[in-house]
């Protein structure tokens, strides 16, 4: 009798957990960040950084809380990836995105951003990160997507670089990104001699270790990233159990000083999931409002 009791209220315990986690994937929230990465004495310029929305054809509410960001009026917008999960939801990743596309903005992708979501088993991301699978056909329309944001003058930076002038002040800034590290498609694009930027910001989808070591060697103050789902699936009061890279389980969401440099790492946990893991625990669906600051505020 009393090992029914137990097998009971562990059931209990397990069905309550699941149905937190399925209502926690759609409690969306913003996130504030100050990045002390400015020269001194410049003016504060504001980042909205938006990652792996994982974009299903239902999902309504995520597209129009996305689109209210744009009320925020950020100086730039940065995507680091993994827009939709299967090809007939790439119109409603373009309608969330379409309030941004008037502000400067700069992106890479993410390998759901060239291959659909397929079942995985779940287990398999705490031992590691998951498999790239180089042999499946890309099925999503990629090149379409990207027409889209490069025609609204935003800059591609997959294994590329961009400038812009942000701010009132019109700050000379360099952009600097690489494909996804998760497929092994990074590449460091050339050199740029002679820059008069007082800015480099860098981005990338997956947060490997080499990847941002790369980012931050080429000079940049802020490296940008997504991927990790800041875990999907952590532990209260402890956080993130994996990242699904080799960078540590702790720096799988947020902004964090990379190593022993002057430059940061903002990574985002994201809007969305799998849509065959639809779940979150601990770990809020998130956009981030990161507030670029002077290095000695």
């Amino acid at each position: 009798m009393k090992l029914r009791r137990l097998a009971g209220a562990g059931l209990i315990a397990g069905a309550a957990t699941l149905g937190y986690a399925l209502a926690e994937a759609h409690w969306y929230t913003l996130r504030r960040v100050l990045a002390p990465v400015l020269p001194a004495g410049a003016r504060p310029i504001k980042v909205l950084h938006l990652s792996d929305m994982h974009l299903t054809a239902r999902q309504r509410r995520k597209v129009e809380w996305v689109k209210a960001l744009a009320a925020l009026e950020p100086e730039l917008v940065v995507v680091t990836g993994d827009n939709y999960a299967f090809a007939d939801a790439m119109e409603l990743a373009l309608e969330a995105l379409e309030p941004h596309l008037a502000r400067p903005g700069a992106f890479v992708f993410g390998s759901n951003d060239y291959y659909s979501a397929i079942l995985k088993n779940p287990a398999a991301y705490l031992f590691g990160p998951t498999d790239s699978e180089p042999e499946r056909q890309r099925d999503l329309p990629t090149e379409a997507f990207r027409q889209v944001l490069t025609r609204a003058g935003w800059s591609d930076l997959n294994n590329a670089r961009g400038q812009l002038e942000l701010g009132p002040e019109r700050l000379a800034t360099d952009l600097v990104g690489l494909a996804d590290p998760h497929l092994d498609w990074d590449r460091m694009p050339d050199p740029v001699s002679h820059s008069q930027a007082a800015l480099v910001l860098g981005l990338v989808h997956a947060p490997y270790l080499r990847a941002v070591d790369r980012l931050v060697a080429d000079q940049a103050r802020l490296v940008l990233a997504g991927h990790t789902h800041g875990g999907q699936v952590g532990l209260p009061l402890y956080g993130a159990l994996v990242s699904n890279s080799d960078l540590p389980a702790r720096l799988a969401a947020g902004l964090h000083r990379w190593r022993s440099t002057d430059s940061f790492l903002h990574v985002s946990a994201g809007l969305g999931t799998s849509p065959y893991a639809p779940v979150r625990l601990a770990c809020r669906p998130e956009a981030s409002l990161i507030t670029l600051v002077p290095a000695d505020a």
